[in-house]
């Protein structure tokens, strides 16, 4: 038992503080309990309690060892422990819950596929295409479906001769009372085309396609600037962007993850080869990131991001309150930033890379100072998304 003990400890020391999910296993290296976390050592730490309820406790001594997968958004993790809690069915995560049974999220087989929560009691009363989860937390599974209806509006309803409330509010859009009531049948095909789509991104994001979900949107967005349908463009493009604030995905899904746990990491080492690569470098580790940022030309300020093996460390930020006196210079700020941060090289540690935000101007402001330090820089032109080199 105290071995047992001693491996579970070793493991948790070596959890990250990413968002991400955990897996107890017994001895046979069986999953026994799933879990999803904000911050896993802080999650993992407080298994280490003494007070802990007695299923808990009883999960814990059972367990000879756990491990982690790391994602980018807790959004991600909720939807990666209902994947793994469907995959396993881990003994505990049923046991834990007692007599309450766990939530489902459902899409339905109407003209109109309505997306709902339900609970497997229901299930033989529904007439269902397909189904996602447990969500053994109800607010969890509340959760994703409140944050999936503000990207892709669907209904909870069957059409009537009236639109519903969530219509005007955005959460029902385009309301299927909206499109059966539509007289105009080209109008009306449009209308139920989009709806369509709207629920198959929802059921990609459920079945954890979250990189396959903003590929497709990037595509849609650039045939529809072709087509010159802007306003379409410019409402698939506000999708995107909340789509992306929410899950900050990337191009892989989470069905990845259940291969290979390591995803994460092992796409950001690709990403840094890519980098050396492009750049002709060699041993990236540390990239600092520099901006400056005002108000109106006034009060300016800098910042610099700094991040380790592709991983953001908030503990290296540092923010700076420009004092030159040309204060409303970018150019002039980022030379003076660039100036006080080559004095720390000994306690702040070196850079392996550094970007700034700019391009030629801000470049030729500094090129000097940095050949001088040896250190490689670019610079990165926001408006056309371009990698500048001096």
């Amino acid at each position: 038992m105290k071995e047992k003990n001693q491996r579970i400890r070793h493991d948790i020391r070596h959890a990250p503080v990413d968002p991400g999910v955990y897996q107890f296993k017994d001895e046979t290296g069986v999953i026994i309990y799933v879990g999803k976390a904000k911050n896993l050592k802080n999650r993992l730490n407080s298994y280490l309690q003494i007070n802990l309820l007695p299923k808990t406790e009883q999960m814990v001594a059972t367990a000879a060892s756990v491990s982690f997968i790391k994602v980018n958004s807790e959004f991600e993790a909720l939807l990666l422990e209902a994947n793994l809690i469907k995959k396993y069915r881990p003994k505990y995560n049923i046991a834990l819950k007692d007599d309450k049974s766990p939530l489902y999220i459902a899409i339905t087989k109407d003209k109109y596929p309505r997306v709902i929560a339900f609970r497997k009691l229901e299930l033989n009363q529904l007439n269902l295409k397909e189904y996602f989860g447990p969500f053994l937390l109800g607010f969890s599974s509340k959760r994703v479906l409140r944050l999936l209806r503000k990207i892709f509006p669907y209904s909870t309803h069957l059409p009537t001769k009236k639109i519903c409330l969530y219509r005007q509010l955005g959460l029902c859009n385009p309301c299927p009372s909206e499109v059966e009531n539509e007289v105009d049948p080209i109008k009306k095909q449009i209308l139920r085309k989009r709806y369509l789509r709207n629920v198959l991104n929802v059921k990609r994001i459920l079945s954890g396609k979250l990189g396959q979900v903003g590929l497709d949107l990037e595509k849609e967005i650039k045939e529809l600037s072709k087509q010159e349908r802007f306003e379409e463009a410019k409402e698939v493009a506000s999708q995107l962007k909340t789509f992306k604030y929410v899950s900050d995905t990337h191009d892989y899904d989470i069905e990845g993850y259940l291969e290979n746990p390591n995803l994460a990491e092992d796409i950001k080492a690709e990403e840094t080869k890519e980098l050396e690569k492009i750049l002709n470098l060699k041993n990236i580790h540390r990239i600092e990131c520099f901006d400056i940022a005002h108000l109106q030309g006034s009060f300016p300020t800098a910042s610099m991001v700094v991040t380790i093996d592709g991983a953001s460390e908030n503990k290296h930020y540092r923010h700076f309150k420009m004092q030159n006196t040309k204060r409303n210079s970018d150019v002039d700020s980022m030379r003076e930033v660039i100036t006080r941060r080559l004095k720390h090289l000994s306690d702040w540690g070196r850079p392996d890379l550094i970007i700034i935000d700019g391009g030629k101007p801000q470049l030729s402001a500094i090129h000097d100072l940095l050949e001088e330090a040896k250190i490689p820089f670019i610079g990165l032109a926001k408006r056309l998304e371009t990698i500048v080199i001096f």
